[in-house]
């Protein structure tokens, strides 16, 4: 009983618990350049060119890490025409960005305090 409580899904014989889920999706998430992609999302579908410019960085680093993305279903890809448009999947991966930047900040307040306690 137990262990049907802790199974995800079943793939090819693949069977992955929550914690292996949320460690892939976590990895995938691990590299700031995702994190950049996936905000730059917030304003709607991009092209990789697009992304490339507003990002300012190499269109096969685009590229590179849009496949890691995709891989882990974070963004979509529509055809159109000679263009390849990328979405997120899910928009509530936002709200998990918020909350990880608010975090962040709060733990930027709290260990400016300890350092000028210390001063």
């Amino acid at each position: 009983m137990v262990f049907l409580l802790t199974v995800i899904f079943e793939y090819d014989n693949i069977t992955f618990g929550m914690h292996d889920f949320k460690a892939e999706f976590f990895k995938t998430l691990s590299h700031p350049t995702r994190l950049r992609i996936l905000d730059a999302l917030r304003a709607g579908e991009l092209t990789v060119g697009e992304m490339r410019e507003k990002l300012e960085i190499a269109q096969s680093t685009v590229s590179q890490h849009l496949a890691a993305l995709r891989a882990g279903d974070f963004v979509e890809a529509r055809r159109a025409g000679t263009s390849v448009w990328y979405r997120v999947s899910d928009t509530a991966i936002w709200e998990l960005l918020d909350l990880a930047r608010d975090i962040y900040e709060r733990q930027l307040l709290k260990n400016r305090a300890i350092f000028e306690a210390r001063r």
